[in-house]
């Protein structure tokens, strides 16, 4: 992966596409870590988005509109959710949704997240503390977007499965450590 560079997320094919017209992810990478910016295009008001104001760490954000990302590493794979609220998880795995309980997360990622009029802007600084060690690591991104009437719609930037699921490392198709 360049230093810097944007993908396109995709709606799932089974479910709505959440009100949003396109999602693009710009990512950068530093020595101090990964930075992450989805721009979620589409009209605010079709969008429901959680309260601001509940920050740190928190389970269960993919119940409502939440950006993720998922880095391959360690002998298994991170996932990371970050809710526009300030909101957020990091989670271990050491196989596909095999949760390492004993896993906390030695440092926080930022998130600043605005919404203008013609949408949503998230962006994670994810520090180099948070990444899994190892090579090579691969980078899946995500979102989910929840409706107005509460519907959600899951985008990633590739579906290969009759239904959403995000932890297939097929959908993790970004190289992190390329020149």
């Amino acid at each position: 992966m360049p230093d810097r560079a944007t993908y396109r997320l995709l709606p799932h094919p089974a479910n709505p596409d959440g009100g949003s017209a396109a999602i693009e992810v710009a990512v950068s990478r530093s020595a101090a870590g990964l930075s992450l910016t989805y721009r979620i295009a589409g009209t605010p008001a079709a969008l429901r988005l959680p309260a601001p104001g509940t920050t740190g760490p928190a389970d269960e954000l993919w119940r409502h509109t939440c950006c993720e990302a998922f880095i391959t590493g360690d002998g298994g794979y991170h996932e990371f959710n970050f809710s526009p609220a300030g909101s957020w998880a990091v989670y271990r795995f050491t196989a596909i949704r095999q949760r390492d309980p004993a896993y906390q997360p030695p440092a926080a990622p930022a998130i600043r997240s605005t919404t203008d009029a013609d949408g949503l802007t998230l962006t994670a600084e994810i520090p180099a503390a948070l990444l899994p060690a190892g090579t090579p690591r691969t980078l899946g991104l995500t979102a989910v977007i929840e409706h107005a009437d509460g519907a959600l719609a899951y985008w990633a930037l590739r579906h290969d499965a009759p239904r959403p699921d995000f932890h297939r490392p097929a959908t993790f198709l970004i190289p992190l450590d390329s020149a």
